[in-house]
């Protein structure tokens, strides 16, 4: 499982303590966590529920951010990269499904990629958020104006699962199929042609 999520902590001790119990809920599944490499932050209290709870831990950093994110030393494996490109890579090479938890511009930007990647058919993996007290209402509402303006056909919805329950996100994760973009390869093709 890949979880993206802040290498701060936000100004609400509610981000910081849900990270921290996925994290242990990962563990407790018997899930393996691909994540950021981090020791501070949200990557940080993910990456030690999971420690604690006897979960194997990947953290995947690029050279430049391994002193400024303060890389995790108790990690199972830790993959240091030269470019954001190649972490991400890295990160989406090693999981089977990704999930979201509150962070920034680098949280959203690994996210939405691999949610990208699923709609390309790049990938068929599922993308979900766990929803954070109301952090992701916003996102929420962004992607049902996407879908109401036409940028986002309604099928692609389902490529982001969203859940206030850590369990129940998870085992929506594992029961997910892909979504059928069939259609839109023709499409595609007709378009670069």
């Amino acid at each position: 499982m890949c979880v993206f999520c802040g290498s701060s902590t936000g100004n609400d001790s509610l981000y910081l303590e849900a990270a921290r119990q996925f994290g242990g809920l990962l563990g407790r599944r018997g899930l393996r966590l691909v994540y950021g490499g981090g020791r501070v932050g949200l990557m940080g209290a993910v990456a030690d529920g999971a420690l604690d709870a006897g979960a194997e831990v990947v953290g995947v950093i690029t050279r430049a951010l391994q002193g400024r994110e303060i890389a995790h030393p108790g990690l199972d494996e830790l993959l240091v990269v030269e470019t954001m490109h190649e972490r991400k890579a890295a990160m989406a090479d090693r999981a089977d499904a990704f999930v979201m938890l509150p962070g920034g511009f680098g949280t959203w930007d690994e996210f939405m990629e691999v949610v990208t990647w699923a709609q390309l058919g790049i990938h068929v993996k599922p993308c979900a958020v766990l929803e954070v007290g109301d952090f992701f209402a916003g996102f929420r509402q962004l992607v049902a104006d996407a879908t109401g303006a036409g940028f986002i056909r309604p099928r692609y919805q389902q490529l982001v699962l969203m859940d206030h329950d850590p369990g129940s996100l998870i085992d929506r994760l594992a029961a997910w199929s892909p979504v059928d973009a069939a259609d839109d390869a023709v499409v595609l093709g007709r378009a670069q042609r």
